[in-house]
């Protein structure tokens, strides 16, 4: 009995987890996948008995813990949803971190975010021209802040994939 329940307990932890990170999604695509791996590893490691069902009832809950402490970060760094996205998007490599400051990082995160929100139309996602353009524009970008030529073109690519889950949103606020 005690075991049913503990397994519904886990069950509906997981359930509750796996919605607020799927909502996420639309959102921040480099935090929804670190807590979607998060969640995956955890439920794997009990299915392969590694750990019990009180552990990783344990392991859930410290997961929502540290996803309420992610909501913190956007507004201990003065930034919008919105811009913390773009911030978690080229703050996503050692590299970047280790050459560009944490401050460095955050204003070229605003000014991304506010170049794509001035350049994405409704439909910029299926203009190859818009999206081409936001491309260099991206691409021009973090090079005048010096991000690390190494890892330019992930991050144009993750900027990219970002600004694409937030087009509709942008494209509202206009």
């Amino acid at each position: 009995k005690n075991m049913e329940h503990k397994n519904i307990a886990m069950e509906v932890l997981k359930k509750l987890l796996n919605d607020e990170i799927k909502t996420r999604t639309k959102k921040n695509l480099i935090q929804s996948k670190s807590l979607m791996e998060m969640l995956e590893k955890s439920i794997k490691k009990y299915h392969n008995k590694i750990i019990t069902a009180a552990e990783v009832i344990e392991e859930l809950i410290q997961l929502s813990k540290e996803i309420q402490e992610m909501d913190k970060e956007p507004k201990e760094m003065g930034l919008s949803d919105f811009e913390y996205a773009f911030y978690t998007a080229i703050a996503n490599n050692d590299s970047a971190r280790e050459v560009m400051e944490k401050d460095k990082l955050r204003e070229l995160a605003i000014v991304l975010f506010e170049k794509v929100k001035a350049n994405a139309s409704i439909d910029w996602t299926i203009k190859e021209s818009v999206k081409a353009k936001l491309k260099v524009i991206v691409k021009r970008t973090l090079r005048q802040y010096g991000y690390p030529p190494d890892m330019q073109k992930l991050a144009t690519e993750t900027v990219l994939k970002q600004a694409e889950l937030l087009a509709e949103e942008l494209a509202h606020r206009q």
